[in-house]
């Protein structure tokens, strides 16, 4: 028989729901705040007029948006560098991480090369020594210059690490006795089984190079091959038309620069707005396992 819960448990559970609701709306209101503005006209925008819902509803901004050729071509490189910059990160960490996850005698060089990785992640070389190795090894201007200076994320390398050595380890003797290879065990057994931590250590993957802005600006000579972060970074905060033609100009007078900035900042962060939905079920799971067992 289930017993009626008591009054103090009906307010904890009602406070409870009552304060996830209003820091779920802190945290979407200036998302949707941002959307009503960008389908707003300019005139309501200046005038402040704008608050969850669009004012004067229009399309023109992102009529505009879409219709320029600079955020069009820094969207296509942010699509490769995102493409690239996933596939050696989530290949390095799961092959670095399965080693590293052994006992000591079975990789006997196991905590030489744990704490190789661990003092990367606490010490860097500086902003000064990361340019020169990228320039004197011809990357600038490329997109490997945006994706090869972080191929090894440790963070994300310990968190599958300790995610693998949580697993069974008759699981991986069973597959020795079969005759699979360390790299069919990989495979066959340890990848399947990681779904929750791998689909978490994406994610980071993913959110990282979409958002990333200032190794855009160092590395790119050529505003052409800007991310998409780089050159939003550069229309919204540094105010810079110079790539502007005159009409442009003219015509983001008409518009509302709040418009277009508002439609571009919604433009740049909808990719990963569509991603998240499908990762977020694995991505507490993901942590907490990853981060239990050393």
């Amino acid at each position: 028989m289930v017993e009626n819960p008591s009054l103090g448990r009906k307010l904890f559970v009602a406070a409870n729901y009552g304060l996830m609701v209003l820091l779920a709306f802190v945290c979407l209101f200036p998302l949707v705040h941002v959307l009503a503005v960008s389908f707003s006209s300019s005139s309501a925008a200046e005038a402040g007029r704008v608050g969850l819902l669009p004012v004067e509803f229009t399309t023109k901004a992102y009529e505009f948006v879409l219709g320029k050729e600079a955020f069009l071509a820094s969207f296509v490189v942010s699509l490769k560098r995102l493409a690239l910059g996933t596939i050696v990160n989530m290949t390095l960490c799961v092959v670095l991480a399965y080693p590293l996850s052994k006992e000591v005698r079975d990789f006997k060089m196991r905590t030489v090369y744990v704490w190789y990785f661990f003092i990367t992640a606490i010490f860097g070389g500086g902003l000064v020594p990361t340019y020169m190795t990228v320039k004197n090894t011809g990357l600038m201007d490329t997109i490997w210059a945006l994706v090869l200076p972080g191929a090894v994320p440790v963070f994300n390398v310990i968190l599958v690490l300790n995610f693998f050595r949580s697993l069974p380890r008759e699981l991986e003797e069973a597959a020795f006795i079969d005759g699979a290879g360390h790299l069919r065990t990989l495979w066959n057994v340890y990848i399947p089984l990681s779904k929750p931590v791998l689909a978490t250590v994406l994610l980071f993957t993913m959110v990282g190079h979409w958002n990333a802005w200032f190794d855009g600006l160092i590395y790119m000579n050529d505003p052409a091959n800007y991310p998409l972060q780089s050159y939003l970074q550069t229309v919204i905060i540094q105010q810079d038309f110079s790539a502007m033609s005159d009409s442009d100009v003219e015509l983001m007078r008409q518009l509302s620069n709040q418009t277009v900035k508002a439609a571009q900042i919604f433009l740049g962060a909808m990719p990963i707005i569509i991603v998240y939905p499908f990762l977020q079920k694995f991505f507490v799971k993901g942590i907490v396992l990853g981060s239990v067992k050393g």
